[in-house]
């Protein structure tokens, strides 16, 4: 298996983009995500998937050229049309793949064993290239906390909203997902994935402050950033998937008062009358590393 990834990337925005569609791949680098996933899954009629596998390559190569955004491939999931996409998507500058309708733990260490061979015979970094599962069934959901840890490849779980809710007969609403979200919250955290999504769904964009809200929320619940289909979503989730200044500047005190106290051989100390632990310590020196890392990603660096 694949020797795990040391650092976590910021993708507080993947925008999805169909691979054989011009006039969106074309401005796809100037749109400001994090990630740019070229989509070989669900916005690809069957009969042109062939083709997209062959435009893959020089999408890749532009992005990369072009932007700053890191590259992802969304491939399918029945194993016949998936190790096609792996054969046209293991290619320098991706930097991970979003494997649709992860069944379990096989299905994810089959994948890894293919890509690994893959990297090895094209001269990559075995490992390199990282994996994004999806979940998509009651199924998967049950076995979130397994899949989580089947390879090291993987960095990030995410629900499939509207396939989820498709499969218990239900509609995907917040209050419908709520609960198989956090499931899979719990599941990414406790492995030490990131988790990606939102409470709600993607799929409506055409009231962007609703849907500002509902991204706030979701950062609330422990989510850290999120794919969407609309270039319009993602200034909303690079700004809600952000520590903010203020934020950025209670963290400052908090890890300063700690230096302070543990020079004074205290565990724990009170700032403007609140009780501040390690846990919050804790909390307070990994929202500064992430803005640390949030401005490295807008630099370019």
């Amino acid at each position: 298996m694949s020797a795990a990834p040391q650092q976590m990337p910021v993708w507080r925005s993947l925008l999805f983009v169909p691979v054989n569609v011009e006039r969106f791949l074309a401005r796809a680098h100037e749109r400001g995500a994090d990630g740019i996933i070229l989509d070989l899954e669900d916005s690809i009629a069957p009969g042109e998937k062939e083709n997209a596998r062959r435009l893959l390559p020089a999408a890749v190569e532009r992005l990369r050229r072009n932007g700053r955004s890191d590259v992802l491939v969304r491939i399918n999931q029945p194993l016949e049309l998936a190790v096609r996409d792996l054969e046209a998507a293991v290619l320098p500058g991706v930097a991970s793949l979003l494997v649709t309708k992860v069944e379990g733990v096989s299905h994810l260490r089959l994948l890894d064993e293919l890509v690994a061979r893959l990297e090895e015979r094209r001269g990559l970094p075995v490992g390199g290239i990282r994996f994004n599962g999806l979940i998509e069934t009651p199924a998967a959901v049950a076995r979130a906390h397994e899949i989580a840890r089947a390879t090291p490849r993987l960095v990030a779980l995410s629900l499939g909203a509207e396939d989820y809710a498709t499969a218990i007969g239900g509609r995907p609403t917040e209050e419908v997902l709520l609960m198989p979200k956090q499931l899979v919250v719990q599941a990414a955290c406790a492995a030490g994935l990131m988790a990606l999504g939102t409470i709600g769904t993607l799929a409506d964009f055409s009231d962007l402050e609703a849907y500002a809200r509902m991204v706030r929320r979701s950062r609330d619940f422990g989510f850290v950033g999120a794919s969407c289909i609309h270039p319009a979503q993602v200034p909303i989730l690079n700004a809600a998937f952000s520590p903010t200044p203020e934020e950025i500047a209670e963290a400052e005190r908090i890890v300063a008062a700690d230096r302070a106290a543990a020079a004074e051989g205290r565990g724990s100390f009170q700032l403007d009358g609140r009780m501040i632990d390690i846990p919050i310590v804790r909390r307070a020196e990994a929202l500064l590393a992430r803005a640390r890392a949030i401005a490295a990603r807008e630099r370019g660096a």
